[in-house]
């Protein structure tokens, strides 16, 4: 089912690294949404007055309010495809992030709403009475909303879209909620134990839960998160699979928004390469790496003298001194410049992020180490802090 309508409504469904299929996919969502939860919310919100059970009409409301979720999602997707201007050079990819968080904001007042609604039912408690036709809306719910859950699932995976999988699991929480609405109608029918404005509480603190979580998702890559480990590993081998290449560094994944990426690294070439040559290969993983990732890619050439037995020793060195602070602590860049009186060993330190020692410790006990091995030999370092 879910393949049919991609195949329908999805143009070339299958090339997800296009931003306008991309664009399809969320336009595709966000409609399939709109129509599922207006179905559910006019089926619920009959029920709910047919039963006079305020969980029932929460758990309505709550279908009405993932409908203008998916609304925004829709336009959202349609806006963050738009092409880049004067103003925002790099497009506007980061509006799915925003409409998302606006998404968010709006589910936590229906929610809020709601508290209050359920909170008046405790103090103020009327009769509910069981309808066959109501429970039926209801179960109906739950299998459509786990529907909707596998459905968002698989295309959240097929074009990486935190928006979408968001959704997804807003349509999970949306089956736990209502699975308490159904279990609140027969705890009543069976037992005369009206719990309606307790599980109508419930379901609302699902709603709020529902919309931090969204928040947090859609702010997180506002904010800027670093890059996923796979993507760093496949850009890694797509740069070291090139002959001539002999290390990488200082790898950053700037992010505009979905499908919107800029790359930028260093790459370790032998100093005594071509550099017509080597320009060539740059040119070449550039080319290589927008067209894998559908990004764009510019890459700092660093040569190393690789063929200097007595630098690579001393780096070697250099490198057992460092992993003896902490051995997530690397180092590159690392050239000797000898002099009449002294030589220099410059290098650039890269410690994680939020390291526990300094950044002026790790230099002093480096140069201290260095020192023991040869006190004619100074280190000119600078200390970096990895994004990755």
């Amino acid at each position: 089912m879910i393949k049919l309508l991609l195949r329908v409504f999805v143009k070339d469904y299958k090339q997800t690294g296009d931003p306008e299929v991309r664009s399809r996919y969320g336009i595709l969502s966000g409609g399939v949404g709109i129509f599922l939860n207006l179905l559910l919310f006019a089926g619920k919100i009959t029920a709910g007055l047919l039963t006079s059970s305020i969980s029932v009409i929460a758990d309505a409301f709550n279908n009405l309010s993932d409908a203008g979720s998916s609304i925004i999602t829709l336009v959202g997707f349609r806006l963050s495809n738009a092409p880049s201007d004067k103003e925002h050079p790099f497009g506007h990819g980061r509006l799915e992030y925003i409409c998302g968080l606006a998404v968010s904001l709006a589910i936590i007042l229906v929610g809020v709403e709601l508290i209050k609604t359920s909170f008046d039912k405790i103090f103020n408690p009327g009769d509910i009475t069981f309808d066959f036709l109501s429970f039926g809306i209801i179960i109906a719910s739950i299998l459509i909303k786990l529907w909707m859950f596998s459905y968002n699932t698989y295309l959240s995976k097929q074009i990486f879209s935190t928006a979408i999988k968001a959704t997804a699991m807003d349509s999970l929480t949306d089956t736990i909620a209502t699975f308490a609405v159904a279990a609140g109608m027969l705890i009543n029918l069976f037992f005369r134990l009206n719990l309606d404005a307790y599980i109508g509480l419930a379901v609302a603190g699902f709603i709020i839960f529902t919309g931090i979580k969204t928040a947090k998702e859609s702010l997180s890559p506002l904010l800027g998160t670093p890059p996923d480990d796979e993507l760093v590993s496949q850009i890694r081998e797509t740069v070291m699979s090139h002959e001539g290449i002999t290390g990488i560094h200082d790898l950053i994944v700037h992010d505009y928004g979905p499908a919107r990426t800029i790359i930028s690294l260093h790459a370790e070439v032998p100093a005594n390469i071509d550099i017509l040559a080597a320009h060539d290969t740059i040119d070449l993983i550039e080319m290589e790496l927008r067209n894998k990732f559908n990004c764009d890619a510019t890459i700092h050439m660093d040569p190393l003298a690789v063929d200097d037995e007595k630098t690579n020793e001393m780096c070697d060195k250099v490198k057992d001194i460092v992993k003896k602070i902490d051995e997530n602590i690397t180092i590159h860049d690392f050239r000797m410049v000898e002099g009449a009186t002294h030589t220099n060993l410059i290098f650039d330190v890269t410690v994680p992020h939020r390291f526990k020692i300094s950044d002026g410790v790790v230099a002093s006990r480096i140069r201290d180490g260095i020192k023991e091995i040869n006190g004619n030999y100074y280190a000119v370092i600078h200390v970096e802090h990895g994004y990755l």
